[in-house]
């Protein structure tokens, strides 16, 4: 029986590429495709699927906003996130959902096809780097959580918009704001941007 396949990025250019390549070089021909967080989880309660392909940032929203009710539908689900951002910063955030496979959008086509494989025909990854943090970013130190509103504040989004969209307390995401500048030694907005774009976390 073949994987039913369901592949979430908010770039249909990347949808359309990695769809080609499954069916292609792969063979596998049940393949779905959604845009955003939102019609992620309406696809996953309408239709079960053995394996997800994700990025962790959308239009709507971020990866670690749903998985929490992605694994509660799916505790077994396969999930493969495919991202420009840096393994170092989410691995370990989502090793706590059981990911395991990390696949950059950077790879050369012959490598993401490998790993593809692997990930399809359900075998473990050779290398598991999920959980190794890298002293050296300073967005790795941070927790799930903050990694979740990094993603609202990087866009600029105040802290009452932030809670409103969370629906969670305003002193709530100020205090979490604030770790997020202690943990990465930056003062203000226009440094945390700047050092997001050095070490390429996108929003």
């Amino acid at each position: 029986m073949q994987p039913q396949i369901l592949l979430a990025d908010d770039h249909s250019m990347i949808r359309k590429g990695l769809k080609l390549l499954l069916q292609l070089h792969l063979g596998f021909t049940d393949i779905h495709e959604v845009p955003t967080c939102h019609d992620l989880m309406k696809e996953l309660i309408k239709k079960k699927y053995s394996h997800l392909v994700l990025d962790i940032i959308f239009s709507d929203g971020s990866t670690l906003e749903i998985l929490p009710n992605i694994r509660r539908l799916y505790p077994d689900m396969r999930i493969m996130v495919f991202s420009m951002q840096p393994a170092e910063v989410y691995g370990v955030a989502l090793k706590q959902y059981g990911i395991q496979y990390y696949l950059s959008k950077t790879t050369p086509e012959e490598d993401t096809i490998r790993l593809l494989r692997q990930f399809l025909h359900n075998e473990q990854p050779v290398r598991d780097s999920a959980g190794i943090r890298h002293p050296n970013n300073p967005f790795s130190a941070l927790a799930p959580r903050e990694l979740e509103i990094l993603h609202y504040v990087l866009k600029g989004m105040g802290t009452k918009e932030i809670a409103q969209s969370l629906n969670v307390k305003m002193n709530t995401i100020s205090t979490v704001k604030n770790r997020i500048f202690e943990k990465t030694t930056t003062a203000n907005l226009k440094e945390l941007l700047e050092l997001a774009s050095l070490y390429n976390v996108n929003y």
